[in-house]
């Protein structure tokens, strides 16, 4: 028996890369799952049922169960649909696993403002309507008395915890994706879900063509640092009811390497006892700086 044996869990995203092996590690591990993808190109153009059904496919002739699931997560009416296709699929959800995304790379200077919208839009409004309608579902379970065990996984970026040039847009919705995570983790602990977020670095469509000699798989029959099943083992342990007392993390994850992100938090201070003036700041704001800790370089830098 799996640790998600019976679980429904539902993964955006998951018609390739990262999020299709999302969905076939948590079928091994015994859980029905939802598999979402609309079927875009990785400028996010077009649409096609194939990528879902397919990793449908595969589940099925693992003796799993799953069904296939094209809505939109960034429409608000689409995120409604697909986690009422998980309650009436399988007659509930459990584990929401946010993990759609695609790429507009730019230097800012450059950056267009449908180039802005549409990165901002699928990455974090496609992580917030799906958690809305979820937290919506568990809201009324835990209301009608049942105790509720739910989980929520997002996925972040080294980019949103760093930032990366020519990733503006992408780097702002991502780290909009932690702090959300951070707030649902308080917001939702009152109905039984934890909400945590991961910042993966593995071989995707999106980082073959902006990294391909850095991911490429290796040729030696060494180990594949950057295969991106390599991700979804801790994705699947945050699904499970293992992990009850996680809530409001976020996990680097790459290769064999697994950390716990700090993020911001307050540093030194200085006060004055008083309003303070602009002309005596620059000593204070030197002494703050020189008493922090180096921030880790913006990715590209």
């Amino acid at each position: 028996m799996g640790i998600c044996e019976g679980r429904v869990v539902i993964v955006t995203g998951a018609g390739g890369g990262i999020g299709r092996e999302h969905a076939l590690a948590f079928a091994r591990e015994g859980a029905h799952v939802i598999v979402n993808d609309i079927g875009a190109s990785r400028r996010g153009d077009g649409r096609s049922p194939g990528p879902a059904q397919q990793v449908v496919d595969e589940i099925t002739a693992l003796g799993g169960k799953a069904v296939a699931n094209t809505d939109d997560v960034a429409d608000w009416e689409g995120a409604a649909r697909l986690v009422q296709s998980a309650v009436d699929t399988f007659g509930r959800l459990d584990v929401l696993v946010n993990n759609a995304g695609f790429l507009r790379d730019r230097m800012l200077v450059s950056l267009g403002e449908d180039e802005w919208d549409a990165v901002v839009r699928v990455h974090l409004k496609g992580h917030f309507a799906p958690m809305r309608h979820a937290a919506a579902h568990w809201r009324e379970r835990s209301k009608a008395g049942e105790r509720v065990d739910a989980r929520i996984v997002n996925t972040s970026s080294g980019a949103g915890l760093m930032g990366s040039v020519a990733q503006g847009n992408y780097a702002a919705a991502k780290g909009g994706i932690l702090t959300l995570t951070q707030t649902a983790a308080v917001e939702f602990a009152r109905y039984g879900v934890t909400v945590n977020a991961i910042a993966p670095a593995a071989r995707t469509r999106m980082t073959e063509e902006a990294m391909p000699d850095m991911v490429a798989a290796p040729t030696d029959g060494s180990f594949d640092f950057y295969d991106p099943a390599n991700v979804s083992p801790l994705v699947v342990w945050l699904g499970s009811a293992e992990s009850a007392g996680v809530t409001g993390r976020c996990f680097e994850v790459e290769g064999d390497k697994i950390s716990v992100a700090l993020g911001w938090q307050h540093g030194p201070e200085a006060r004055a006892g008083r309003r303070w003036e602009p002309g005596e700041l620059g000593p204070i704001v030197a002494k703050l700086i020189d008493e922090a800790p180096v921030p880790t370089p913006v990715y590209g830098a």
